[in-house]
């Protein structure tokens, strides 16, 4: 049907990504699911990989390509973009096609006639578990799919970087304190809403990565105040009363607005959070998305100990949790997180770095340790 890849992580990662979405899939008939996309086999996945590689490494006008390609035929795009003539799906074709759909949720539509992969046109909507290649910067492919609950974030299967793979690891998430973040994420929760609080906060992630310059967000009980125990005083952008921009927005019931309004009103509020949290110390914000202060330095609460060591772990094969120091995570920021949650044990903390890596930390009263997730892979 399709010619052999040359991109030989293609090859290796194409058997496991067909597994994955067979075994979703079928599970989601079983359960009546509808919409469903088609099932990618594993050569399709290995030629859409390989042209998707390739093409990332060209330039059209002085520009990286950056580019998201679904597989799914146009009867199931909604309302599709179509080409009069399909085009053949090569390298140079993604290359010249990137400029006019590089912006966030435009696919390119490839589906087969049969015996080769073709372009059929674009598309802004895709069905359930559609198989999704994006590529945002040269040799970095991410596969996911539309998540067939919840809002926002598409769940991200595995990262090809190079000759690099790393394969997303569901049952990584099988601590019984694991964040709902996490499990958000990793597709693993029941219906979520538009407003549900893992979705808020994974798209927090989202847009704190985006400004690329590290950033801190320390998530504290609403009725509790034991946190500025370990605030260092004054701080310097303390706010009273509290900003409540994005709080109220979310604890609204969805009106008859349209969905478009929604998105943007929360992109809005999230991107305000977010470009705070660039400013030099933490970002307070309470469980219910009230922002206390930002730019906060934190320290150790009274009597408490240094922490010595955290429970750490990747949401990938291979990634299984390690006890380490809380300084090999990463800089000052990392080592003031895990410090902060080990003193203040109803809180948890988001860091991103500057090269882009992000840790979740929060306490497990199973492990009696603070527990580190890096979930940069599942972010990108």
């Amino acid at each position: 049907m399709v010619n052999r890849a040359t991109y030989q992580a293609a090859k290796l990662v194409a058997t496991k990504v067909e597994a994955h979405f067979a075994k979703h899939l079928a599970e989601a008939n079983a359960k009546g699911e509808i919409d469903l996309a088609p099932q990618p086999p594993a050569r399709v996945v290995e030629a859409i990989l390989d042209a998707a590689f390739w093409s990332s490494l060209r330039k059209e006008e002085g520009h990286s390509p950056k580019i998201s390609i679904a597989f799914l035929p146009p009867e199931q795009a909604g309302k599709p973009l179509l080409f009069n003539q399909t085009l053949k799906l090569n390298p140079t074709i993604l290359t010249k096609l990137a400029p006019g759909v590089e912006r966030g949720g435009i696919h390119i539509g490839v589906w087969h006639d049969g015996y080769n992969l073709h372009i059929w046109g674009t598309t802004i909507s895709i069905p359930n578990y559609c198989f999704v290649v994006d590529v945002s910067e040269p040799g970095l492919l991410v596969i996911k799919h539309r998540r067939i609950y919840g809002f926002g974030k598409y769940t991200n299967v595995a990262v090809l970087k190079g000759d690099q793979i790393k394969i997303v690891e569901e049952k990584s998430a099988g601590n019984p304190h694991c964040p709902p973040m996490l499990l958000s994420l990793l597709d693993l929760t029941a219906h979520s809403y538009w407003n549900d609080s893992a979705n808020i906060l994974i798209q927090l992630a989202v847009s704190m990565r985006a400004h690329g310059r590290g950033g801190a967000v320390l998530v504290v009980p609403q009725q509790s105040a034991t946190w500025k125990q370990s605030i260092i005083q004054p701080v310097s952008y303390s706010l009273e009363p509290s900003y409540k921009g994005l709080a109220d927005l979310v604890s609204k019931d969805r009106p008859d607005a349209s969905e478009i309004f929604w998105q943007s009103a929360l992109k809005r509020e999230v991107d305000h959070l977010a470009g705070l949290t660039a400013i030099d110390g933490a970002t307070v914000l309470t469980d219910t998305f009230e922002l206390l202060a930002f730019g906060a330095k934190t320290g150790r609460a009274n009597s408490s100990a240094h922490i010595q060591e955290i429970s750490f772990s990747e949401p990938i094969m291979g990634g299984d949790a390690v006890v380490i120091h809380p300084a090999k995570t990463g800089g000052t920021r990392h080592l003031s997180a895990a410090q902060f949650v080990f003193d203040q044990r109803d809180a948890h903390a988001l860091v991103a770095s500057q090269d882009g890596h992000f840790t979740i930390y929060n306490w497990s009263p199973h492990l009696q340790m603070v527990q580190a997730y890096r979930i940069d892979t599942l972010l990108l």
